[in-house]
């Protein structure tokens, strides 16, 4: 192995075990041989050479191109180990730096670059997603109210947890700002009897949204961006496109949303978001997943709610419940990896499954976590207290097991 990178490797991981063969067939011992032995082989010798230049990239990188293999443990325990050691050895300030600076021409999110990019990621096909998704296909944080439920249990109740804080009263006319494949909004429609008008810039999912909603007056899908709306509502939700926004735009954003939303109107952001201080995008995941997104921390977010004129009413963070998420969606996605190469190739079934383990393990043991903030204009537009929140959950539980046809979403103000 290359001394330097073998120095290096001895500098990262100091805890766990991992041994790494290389391409001439020899063994080398990294750690302090606790826990789990995580072992990977080299397939050509270029592979070390990549690492040295640029791990952040090419680690993900030359996995997904098949030049190393786990041929012990798991590649979620590899890349757990490797977080786990780098929450002591962090990159150098200055590559940090660098990533930080060039983050207003990464994130330059203008309206046709944020339709590019949302097009690289979810215009891979509505087959690939099918594979892996719940029925309803959300491709967001789900919400484990208890340990042991299915994913499609824990889908149906993050929509029922962001439901009931949007204090939702029949007639009222909702935007879906991100609407996916559209099952937040027909759900909304379904459970609350409001209007919807779902926007997104990826035309698979418009098709898809569109081909569900076929028949109903009171839901419509639109491939349109955000600062094209015109219409004032009484209620925004947008689940998992804030990650897609861009830093620079955050101001850009809640404006719009200040401009769109009527004055006792309420909204719901959920988003993913880091539990320490402003960071910058890993590199795989910028070039090859999701280019032009940024997961922000919230003190990036909250001084630009501020400046908007809008009042933060609510805040939760939801800590492993995107872990176990991504946890079914890598499992269910491995195990149709044949389909999977058959409708791309082994090249993409390596990249998104990288892809996937490596978000588990940043949710798992790194600095990522789901914040839902609830805003308003009025800060008497929503109760005192944060009761109404669970009463309006078991209103949409009884309705969603057949107990009750008309649940009472809204507690009135005291």
């Amino acid at each position: 192995m290359n001394s330097l990178l073998s120095r290096l490797m001895k500098r990262v991981i100091r805890r766990g075990a991992l041994t790494i063969t290389d391409a001439d067939g020899r063994t080398h011992e990294f750690g302090d041989g606790t826990g789990p032995r995580q072992a990977i082989k080299f397939h050509d010798k270029g592979v070390e050479t990549a690492l040295m230049r640029h791990p952040e990239l090419t680690f993900g990188e030359t996995y997904m191109q098949g030049r190393w293999t786990v041929t012990e443990g798991s590649l979620i325990g590899l890349l757990i180990l490797f977080m786990n050691n780098m929450k002591v050895e962090h990159p150098s300030r200055l590559r940090l730096a660098l990533r930080k600076w060039l983050r207003p021409i990464t994130q330059h999110n203008t309206q046709s670059a944020a339709r590019k990019n949302a097009t690289h990621h979810y215009d891979v096909g509505n087959d690939i997603y099918r594979l892996f998704l719940d029925e309803d296909w959300q491709y967001s944080c789900a919400y484990f109210y208890q340990p042991d439920i299915t994913l499609e249990e824990a889908q149906l109740a993050k929509k029922r947890h962001i439901a009931a804080k949007m204090l939702l009263e029949p007639g009222q006319k909702v935007l879906d700002i991100g609407c996916g494949w559209g099952g937040m909004g027909l759900y909304l429609a379904d459970n609350a009897n409001v209007d919807v008008v779902g926007i997104t810039l990826a035309d698979n999912q418009a098709a898809r949204a569109n081909e569900r909603a076929a028949g109903r007056s009171n839901v419509t899908f639109r491939i349109q961006d955000y600062r094209n709306v015109a219409e004032r509502f009484d209620r925004i939700v947008s689940v998992g496109m804030f990650e897609h926004v861009g830093v620079g735009y955050y101001d850009e954003y809640f404006r719009n949303c200040a401009r769109l939303l009527k004055d006792d109107g309420v909204m719901l952001l959920h988003s993913i978001g880091r539990t320490d201080m402003p960071g910058s995008t890993n590199p795989f995941i910028a070039k090859y997943i999701f280019p032009g997104g940024y997961i922000p921390a919230l003190s990036e977010v909250i001084p630009a709610i501020e400046r908007a004129g809008l009042i933060v009413t609510d805040v939760e963070i939801l800590r492993l419940h995107y872990a176990e998420t991504l946890k079914h969606w890598r499992e269910r996605f491995m195990a149709q990896r044949d389909k999977v190469v058959e409708i791309m190739d082994e090249a993409f079934l390596r990249m998104w499954e990288f892809y996937l383990a490596g978000s588990e393990a940043s949710f798992r043991v790194g600095d990522m976590m789901v914040f839902q903030i609830q805003l308003t204009k009025d800060a008497f537009a929503v109760p005192l207290t944060r009761d109404y929140i669970p009463t309006a959950e078991r209103a949409l539980a009884a309705r969603d097991s057949g107990r009750a046809s008309t649940p009472s979403l809204v507690a009135r103000h005291g």
